[in-house]
């Protein structure tokens, strides 16, 4: 496990963080396809916090894509390095976040982050935010539609409906299991949307969420209790 310091210069206000979501938004790369699904290594990341003791846990859990077996992993536990503001949560998590995935034995691969890409106010979500920092290719699949509308897709698994912002398509609404609630897949960096659906699709086998996601889960949260403990 890693323990992490906040970054000197870490924006501490909203309109810091602000300005670098309008700085780094234009470094985001939408016209590569991605790595093919059932290739190479996919990584999961995710985050738990103790708001009341000032600790957030990091993990990351690297996937054989084809597979699906789990072939490296890492944590690291810091301070949450900014508050709660909806729009700016990846200010709180990309310090442990990096960090985990530095602590990593092998290249992670395409990353699959528990949240949002595109499919963000400000289309600038963690899994942009992460891919442009790391230059490695990042898709988002988040349990909600945050503030956009869709139309349910059709029951079987497989199904999509665009999820919009106004006219604008932000992601998608992906059926991963028949008749079973979507998940909201979007675009992080230098992945299409096709793809990032497919990847989806590949590491939903058995649940409705990934099996990136819910192994990132589960470590992260084991993590911030050892961490807790220790404390």
């Amino acid at each position: 496990m890693t323990t992490v310091r906040i970054p000197e210069g870490w924006p501490t206000t909203e309109a810091q963080a602000r300005a670098v979501q309008d700085e780094l938004r234009a470094r985001v790369v939408l016209d590569e396809p991605g790595p093919p699904p059932g290739t190479g290594h996919v990584t999961g990341v995710d985050v738990a916090y103790d708001d009341d003791r000032d600790v957030v846990a990091a993990a990351a859990v690297v996937l054989d894509a084809a597979t699906l077996t789990v072939v490296a992993e890492a944590t690291a536990v810091g301070r949450i390095s900014f508050p709660y503001v909806p729009g700016l949560l990846a200010f709180r998590e990309i310090p442990t976040v990096l960090a985990a995935l530095g602590a990593l034995d092998r290249p992670p691969g395409l990353i699959v982050c528990d949240g949002y890409g595109l499919a963000h106010p400000r289309r600038f979500g963690l899994a942009s935010h992460l891919g442009v920092l790391t230059g490695l290719p990042t898709i988002g699949v988040a349990k909600n539609p945050f503030t956009f509308t869709y139309d349910e897709p059709d029951a079987p698994r497989g199904s999509t409906a665009p999820l919009r912002a106004g006219a604008e398509e932000v992601g998608r609404a992906l059926r991963t299991r028949d008749a079973v609630k979507p998940v909201f897949v979007s675009v992080g960096h230098r992945v299409g949307l096709d793809t990032a659906c497919a990847h989806t699709l590949a590491l939903t086998p058995a649940y409705r969420l990934p099996e990136t996601t819910r192994r990132a889960d589960a470590l992260c949260r084991r993590a911030l209790r050892d961490a807790l403990h220790s404390a």
